[in-house]
């Protein structure tokens, strides 16, 4: 393994080079060797579980392969982990470092020492280098270490690479107000003595879980710099929201005030409580200055002003996953690994068979189990017995507080003694993230470069961009799961759709909507998605009912409703879902919608809109996809996505071409990555074990190729090699190219009347131009209609045939001398697509003659008929059909114009007695 070493008592710059190294080197593992700073501590007890960290204690010596050090060339502030670098096996040592004044004593094979601010700034030249992108969590760990070694780009030995680097991780997505929650601004003397003074003064109350406090600081004149004082004050204080009063006289005797606020709480805008007395700023910052007021007056005002919008804190039946998965006393710390590995989870609930909770254990317990060969060991000797728990009421800010404190990354939820659910780091962590969009989202109209920013709509814009009728149906579901307990959320497409068209004014047309019923601890039996459905069945009896039981989904369709024509509704439970083996149907399990979005391909797709109070209208997103869908990119949740799934790299591109959207750069790489490790291969060779694949591919094709956009979307996944899921052999080339191209001028000359099914034409000349052995193998892997397979499979002969028997007639007679009736007589055996597919792959003779065929030859009809023959006086039998043939073939050669050449002809030919 290689592993990436901070220094002992780590500080931001080492872990945030140390993190950046990880994208780096995939797969590398980032040791703290011996302690951190406090903020750092801090800051990890709450994100650890971002970061590929893993305990000194854990590592096997004799699986290192190589050592990175960040941010030290001294061999004794590595602490204990210096005994590694004399190990004999470990070949590469590196060192990534800005101190160029230091003599290092570690035998490094590489150093990279740069005079900049930070190594973290190194590190990000390498990731702009290599166009590597970011999570935000990476990014904001990034940033702090710039900030801190810098100064926020104060200090003398800055460098505008240190500023380029830190815009880059802001574009990344880094979180500035984590940011200014770690950093620690310097103050003047005398801001450090005002600073001792107003910790002796401040006051505070409580108001719904937050501290709001307040200081007023009297001085003989204006100070500057007070609100670095404050943000010091809010840091050291802990407090969620400040008043920072400061009054003093003017010259002329008047008294000043000047007021100056700050908030962490989302929700609260202090600008606008700060204008109607002329002040203004942000909604986290704002200021106000004052002449002849009284200041208790102005604070009350202020306070009460705060008490109004200060909203109601989310609580542990918002935030926490339910069922929860457990598990036995006795299972095995293998076993209990296996169970982390399939569910993605960090720790498990250990519970006895009456489902009393009686410890938990977590990955990194069971790493260090395995690391001294336990894997046969029950879990109880290893799990934790004295937990903390909390409770469905529990708001927001007590488990934050909880999990700081104790550096707990999960907390198990009991009501009434039973064990409810679950909330884990990763769940405070996202709520937190969707309190800061909520927050930031009111200020920001504008993006950068002039593009406009995709907010999230409040309840009264989604109402205005839905037609009525959808609106209401929306309404009258929400209702229903409100009324059993649940929450209901729109989910995937339609939240997209909905955030992209701001400007809809109640005529947004959205055919598919999908839903998902959050049950909690409440589902019923036969699952809450499906008894949703059947309520709303009730409420609209003109909607057929559809169930999927294994999936825990039912569908609702309008057919021939006045209002609600061709809608399909999708409601599911909300659930988890894991691949037993790459391609494969994935296993489904119920689960909370906070799982259910991240089982989910594209972070553009899992987003949701919570539709039932008390948070009607909140847009849940977790993964980015607002900043995504502002970058007009495609991002996917998970490495292993196209691994799992290769029809996920053909939704992409459909996305990305659908949109005008492009791959984010590290997405690419995935499908590239997958593509190139041969999983598709084996997929498609063994199709036995992947039918379900093989309908999803179809789907997928079928959604691009009917589309206005399929030729660049075909380009793109031939670019990509992602035409190997079709078969590996398959390429785009310009023959590929110029025989499409050939069929779209057929099919818009010869069908313009749609008679043909033009996506499925198209993905046969795909298929045709595969090797001949191919073809209808692929074709019935496809699941291709009855005719398709056939045509493909004997395509090949049939296109010899035509080829020799044109070739033939040509040298017999010369090429202007061959007849119309010869060659309509041997093209008429084949039906149009056959024709069609054996043009475009064919020479321009054979196909100007296949094309006259079906542009004039197939339309001409005999001048007479049976009708007419009997009325000439020929007795009906065997040889009518052998008239109008050789009747058809002299009127196709010219030789008959008219009705009279026409008898003379069959008078002539066919002499009656």
């Amino acid at each position: 393994m290689d592993l990436i070493l901070c220094h002992t008592t780590a500080d931001f710059d080492s872990l945030g080079a140390a993190v950046g190294l990880t994208r780096l080197l995939p797969g590398s593992k980032i040791v703290l060797s011996g302690g951190s700073h406090p903020s750092v501590g801090d800051f990890l007890a709450l994100h650890r579980d971002e970061y590929q960290l893993m305990e000194r204690r854990s590592v096997n010596p004799d699986e290192i392969r190589s050592l990175i050090v960040v941010d030290t060339q001294q061999r004794d502030r590595i602490g204990k982990a210096a005994e590694w670098l004399e190990l004999p096996h470990i070949k590469k040592i590196i060192i990534y470092d800005h101190h160029q004044e230091q003599l290092g004593d570690i035998p490094a094979t590489e150093i990279n020492i740069s005079p900049v601010g930070a190594t973290t700034t190194l590190i990000v030249e390498q990731l702009q280098k290599q166009h590597i992108s970011l999570t935000a969590a990476e990014a904001t760990v990034m940033a702090l270490g710039i900030h801190v070694d810098t100064g926020s780009l104060t200090f003398d030995y800055t460098t505008p690479r240190d500023a380029l680097a830190l815009a880059w991780l802001m574009q990344q997505g880094a979180s500035l107000s984590v940011v200014s929650q770690y950093v620690d601004p310097g103050l003047s003397p005398q801001l450090q003595q005002l600073l001792k003074v107003s910790l002796e003064k401040i006051q505070h109350i409580y108001i719904r879980g937050n501290k709001i406090a307040w200081v007023n600081l009297k001085t003989d004149n204006f100070v500057p710099g007070l609100s670095s004082l404050a943000s010091q004050l809010v840091e050291l204080t802990e407090i969620d929201a400040l008043l920072l009063f400061n009054e003093y006289a003017l010259a002329e005797g008047e008294s000043r005030l000047t007021v100056i606020g700050r908030s962490q709480i989302q929700g609260i805008h202090l600008n606008e409580l700060f204008q109607p007395l002329g002040g203004g700023g942000h909604s986290q910052a704002a200021s106000l200055n004052l002449r002849g007021v009284n200041s208790q007056e102005i604070l009350n005002q202020l306070l009460e002003g705060i008490k109004a919008t200060i909203p109601y804190p989310p609580i542990t039946r918002d935030l926490m996953s339910s069922p929860v998965r457990t598990i036995r006393p006795e299972t095995t710390i293998a076993e209990a690994q296996r169970t982390l590995l399939r569910y993605g989870h960090s720790g498990l609930c250990v519970a006895d068979a009456q489902g009393q909770l009686l410890g938990i254990i977590s990955r990194r317990d069971l790493d260090i189990a395995l690391h001294h060969g336990f894997s046969h060991a029950p879990v109880k000797g290893y799990m934790t017995v004295n937990m903390r728990t909390i409770t469905p009421e529990t708001t927001l800010p007590e488990i934050e507080s909880v999990m700081v404190t104790y550096d707990i990354g999960r907390l198990p939820v009991l009501e009434n003694g039973q064990l409810v659910g679950i909330v884990t780091r990763t769940d405070v962590l996202r709520q937190l993230h969707q309190e800061q969009q909520r927050g930031r989202g009111k200020e920001e109209q504008s993006g950068g470069g002039g593009q406009k920013n995709i907010k999230s709509p409040t309840l009264e814009e989604l109402h205005s961009r839905l037609a009525p009728q959808l609106w209401q149906l929306l309404t009258k579901a929400s209702q229903e799961a409100e009324k059993r307990g649940w929450h209901l959320y729109l989910v995937g497409g339609a939240v997209r759709d909905l955030l992209l068209a701001e400007e809809a004014s109640g005529t947004l047309l959205i055919k598919d909507i999908d839903l998902v019923v959050d049950g909690f601890h409440k589902t019923a039996e036969v699952g809450a998605g499906v008894e949703l459905a059947k309520a709303l069945q009730q409420l609209y009896p003109t909607a057929r009912l559809e169930i999927h039981g294994a999936f825990q989904t039912a569908a609702l369709l309008w057919h021939k409703d006045p209002e609600l024509d061709s809608l399909w509704v999708d409601i599911a439970t909300a659930r988890t879902e894991f691949y037993p083996y790459p391609a494969a149907n994935p296993e489904v399990e119920a689960s909370s919608i906070r799982q259910d979005l991240y089982r989910r391909d594209f972070t553009i797709n899992a987003m949701a809109l919570q539709l039932t109070p008390p948070r009607a209208g909140a847009l849940l997103d977790f993964f980015g996809g607002l900043l995504d869908l502002q970058a007009k990119q495609i991002r996917v949740l998970h490495a292993n996505s196209f691994i799992e799934d290769p029809t996920r790299i053909y939704r992409g591109v459909r996305f990305a071409m659908r949109l005008g959207f492009h791959l984010e750069p590290q997405t690419e790489e995935y499908i590239r990555y997958a593509i190139n490790s041969g999983v598709y291969d084996r997929t498609t060779r063994e199709n036995s074990k992947t039918p379900a694949l093989q309908t999803r591919l179809k789907t997928e094709l079928k959604h691009i190729l009917e589309a206005p956009y399929w030729k660049p979307a075909l380009q793109l996944l031939g670019d990509l090699g992602a035409l190997q899921c079709i078969h590996p052999t398959l390429k785009i080339d310009e023959e590929l190219l110029g025989q499409l191209r050939l069929l779209e001028r057929c099919l818009r000359r010869f069908d313009s009347q749609q008679t043909l099914i033009h996506w499925q034409m198209r993905l046969e000349a795909l298929i045709a131009h595969l090797a001949a052995e191919y073809r209808g193998h692929v074709a019935k892997n496809l699941q291709l209609p009855e005719d398709s397979i056939n045509r493909l499979y004997c395509i090949a002969q049939h296109q010899q045939k035509v080829n020799k028997n044109i070739s033939s007639l040509e040298a017999e007679g010369g090429v202007d001398e061959v007849r119309p009736s010869q060659i309509e007589q041997l093209l008429r055996q084949y039906d149009v697509p056959m024709l069609i597919l054996i043009a475009v792959q064919s020479s321009r003779g054979v196909r100007r003659k296949i094309w006259q065929y079906l542009t004039v030859w197939r339309n001409i009809q005999p001048i007479l008929n049976g009708n007419d023959l009997r009325k000439l006086g020929y007795k009906p039998g065997p040889q009518y059909r052998q008239m109008l043939n050789d009747l058809l073939a002299a009127t196709l050669d010219g030789v008959v114009c008219n009705r009279d050449e026409a008898e003379e002809f069959l008078a002539k030919h066919y002499p009656q007695l």
